[in-house]
């Protein structure tokens, strides 16, 4: 049997999620700011570019269904980033020729923002098949936390260099970085990733593949992954809501400015760094003995974070005393601890399965995340619009509207409890829980 991936390889596809995660930031930011601000266009119009990148990415099964097919991940990676590149420097050249002429423009643009979902679809699915499979269950929370840490660095590296260079604005200066940033971003994706998968080289299975719907039936037919695959979408609508509102929410409600209200957005993101890290660290210390931790993970950061957000609900009523910031990092805290150990379970379940279709069940996971994020943010606005409609109370609104997200995640908590009934060892620790031992063999065991 080939040796599983080491830390040196860990790093190296986390390098992949960097170039993903530099491209991506691009549309979901540089070029936002650039259409709203420079183009004067309604911020419904990158909105719904944005969410159509995350609509197209429902087809992520059938990408894995894929890689399942042809044996490996590699091919679907580059190809991937590939796709993702050209569309992130189409988008730029559609956004300029908004200038010159607006409906082109826009017909460009939505057929770049496909190409962006589609190319993260298709690599970043693979991707994680190749970490669910060539790396050892005790290193994966460790990998996991690892490899999103890197796509984080992608975000703040290329936000941070592309602001600097954007200034004094022009189209073709906007149009030259980003596919000079998106050259740069498949050049490093593609080193990365070769070779890596070459000493590996992922079994295929001797009997033919089925077709792409028997193998989807066949995914979804499996318990744990339909739990798990709902439990994604709560969970992840639930983590998503708040993006669109909490700022607003600080401003209005507690009277921050801007630059606190941004802040604020810096506190959730920081305790977010810190619960991925606090589970990768913890996990891999405690080793494969443990690897049963996880479930107890995901369960307490999925409460966790219902009580921190019931907190925000209940802050309107107290805004002059209420700490609202160390709530935002408490919920960060909680959301990066349940996020990072659902990753790890979650190529735990991809890899775990009785035939070798873990590109299909990974697709299926990500579909529901990528569907979540794409209404998460969507939702949470427009039901704050409506609450206050009805409500006449900006905090009441806001409130209602916590309280609902609290609401999702205890539903995703009791969700998650219910995996502990296959008795796989990343659920085994959600087992003990549903046998009301959970707590204390997680602690003394």
């Amino acid at each position: 049997m080939a040796p599983a991936l080491g830390w040196i390889g860990i790093l190296r596809l986390g390098l992949v999620q960097t170039a993903l995660g530099a491209v991506v930031v691009i549309s979901t930011s540089t070029l936002n700011r650039v259409m709203v601000v420079e183009l004067a266009l309604p911020a419904m119009v990158p909105g719904l570019l944005v969410a159509a990148h995350y609509a197209v990415q429902i087809l992520r099964p059938r990408w894995g269904y894929g890689s399942d097919a042809g044996g490996r991940r590699t091919p679907w990676i580059i190809g991937g980033m590939a796709l993702l590149s050209l569309g992130g420097a189409g988008a730029a050249l559609a956004t300029a020729w908004m200038s010159v002429d607006p409906v082109l423009g826009l017909v460009a643009a939505a057929v770049a923002f496909l190409m962006i979902g589609a190319g993260v679809g298709a690599a970043g699915t693979s991707l994680l098949v190749l970490l669910a499979t060539e790396v050892t269950p005790e290193r994966r929370p460790a990998a996991a936390t690892v490899v999103w840490l890197m796509m984080i660095a992608g975000f703040a590296l290329t936000a941070g260099t592309l602001g600097a260079l954007l200034d004094p604005y022009s189209p073709e200066r906007l149009v030259g970085l980003v596919a000079a940033a998106s050259a740069i971003a498949f050049a490093v994706a593609t080193l990365s990733v070769w070779g890596v998968e070459r000493a590996r080289r992922m079994p295929v299975d001797e009997a033919p593949a089925p077709p792409f719907r028997a193998a989807l039936s066949e995914a979804w037919q499996d318990a744990t992954v339909r739990r798990f695959a709902v439990f994604v979408f709560l969970s992840m609508l639930a983590y998503s809501a708040q993006d669109l509102i909490l700022e607003p929410y600080a401003g209005l409600v507690f009277g921050f400015t801007p630059g606190q209200s941004t802040a604020l957005s810096g506190v959730h993101h920081g305790g977010v760094l810190l619960g991925m890290l606090a589970v990768g660290a913890v996990c891999t210390l405690l080793g494969r003995r443990r690897e049963g931790s996880l479930g107890l993970w995901v369960v307490g950061g999925c409460l966790c974070s219902g009580v921190a957000m019931l907190g925000l609900a209940l802050a309107g009523g107290a805004a002059a005393w209420w700490p609202l910031r160390a709530n935002v990092f408490v919920m960060g805290v909680s959301n990066g601890a349940f996020a990072v150990a659902a990753i790890a379970m979650m190529m735990s379940i991809a890899a775990g399965g009785r035939t070798r279709r873990e590109g299909t069940r990974m697709g299926v996971f990500g579909a529901a995340q990528a569907i979540a994020f794409g209404l998460g943010g969507f939702l949470g606005a427009v039901s704050v619009d409506l609450a206050r409609l009805v409500l006449d109370s900006i905090p009441a609104a806001y409130g209602t509207v916590f309280a609902v997200e609290a609401g999702l995640f205890v539903i995703s908590g009791l969700l998650a409890l219910r995996l502990g009934r296959t008795g796989d060892a990343a659920t085994q620790g959600i087992d003990r829980l549903t046998l009301g031992r959970g707590v204390i063999a997680g602690v003394v065991r």
